[in-house]
């Protein structure tokens, strides 16, 4: 039986280029088998928690990943829709416009991939190599690099590609949080919000990671500090009328601050009514932002005293999302 997989490249190639977004990934169903499955293979990758393995694994695959889905299984239960849950089947939307807008499948095509779970990365590269695409580009669907997410990413990929005869041109897009399209996409979302709903203090919601990351060199905190200071630039706001803030911390260390939870119960002592919130960090909407941000601290903000919480859409599949992440590829194209 032969080692490597996969056709060789061949002159009639069906596809020149394969380009494969990239999202985290999210249980099969909202059930407490599928999202111990998902736990597992999400808290058990060493770049998602660092941490000796003889202290974490029977840590998590003990009182964790036993008691754990079932308080998941209830958040995801409440965002879970008919179609599947909200993160895969918007990065499915996506992914199909994004095909759309790129045009020729024969030319450029387009798959989608999770980290952990379905669809996986392996199957979008069975089938490109299937097209015998001679380019691949990968796009992980996080604005912002860290090693936890993106890096986690090409783990994956490298560990694919190492068992394939024909590797093909390899391009990974590694961030685009200030990319120009990406930073008027966010404006635009901000734009069309106060426009509906109203003016308010605006809280840039990003997911956390533990400050010990930072610390080691991960460059997440210094991005998304330069997303929030140009998006803030193309609204026109000034220091007062903001607040960058991290959510979705899990466990006793300690992760980047203000908690997004703090900063809005914060915002309500000192007097703010209405807040809107946007997730520049997450390219469509999920648990955390359905769930976390839009029930639990909204709930929160209000029985502190706060009046009006919208939150912003996450930019999922709308157009100026799709001609972002199309500039982003033309960018990758010509190594800019």
């Amino acid at each position: 039986m032969a080692w490597f997989r996969g056709p060789s490249a061949a002159t009639d190639g069906t596809s020149e280029t394969g380009v494969v977004l990239v999202n985290l990934g999210t249980p099969a169903a909202a059930s407490y088998g599928a999202i111990r499955r998902y736990l597992g293979a999400f808290l058990g990758d060493r770049r998602v928690v660092e941490a000796c393995p003889a202290y974490w694994y029977p840590l998590l695959w003990g009182p964790i990943l036993t008691f754990r889905p079932f308080r998941t299984a209830k958040l995801y239960q409440a965002v879970w829709t008919p179609q599947g849950s909200p993160l895969l089947v918007h990065s499915r939307h996506l992914a199909q416009a994004l095909q759309t807008q790129l045009g020729d499948p024969a030319r450029v095509l387009v798959a989608l991939a999770m980290t952990y779970g379905e669809p996986s990365i392996g199957a979008a590269l069975e089938r490109f190599a299937a097209a015998r695409i001679r380019r691949l580009v990968v796009l992980p669907l996080y604005p912002q690099y860290s090693g936890s997410t993106t890096g986690a990413v090409f783990d994956v990929v490298a560990r694919e590609l190492s068992r394939y005869r024909y590797v093909p041109e390899l391009h990974f897009v590694s961030d685009y949080h200030a990319h120009p399209a990406y930073i008027a996409a966010l404006a635009a979302s901000v734009q069309a919000s106060f426009a509906t709903h109203g003016r308010a203090h605006l809280v840039l919601s990003n997911h956390g990671i533990p400050v010990k990351y930072v610390a080691a060199g991960d460059p997440y905190q210094q991005q998304v500090q330069r997303t929030t200071e140009l998006l803030v630039a193309a609204l026109g706001l000034t220091r007062a009328d903001y607040s960058e803030a991290f959510q979705s911390r899990f466990g006793p260390t300690e992760w980047l601050q203000p908690y997004t939870d703090e900063r809005l119960l914060a915002l309500a002592a000192e007097g703010v009514r209405a807040v809107t919130v946007v997730t520049p960090s997450f390219a469509v909407d999920c648990l955390e932002t359905l769930e976390e941000i839009a029930v639990t601290s909204r709930a929160k903000f209000l029985a502190a005293g706060g009046e009006r919480f919208t939150l912003v859409p996450a930019l999922n599949d709308s157009p100026a999302h799709v001609a972002a992440l199309a500039a982003v590829l033309r960018s990758a194209a010509a190594g800019t």
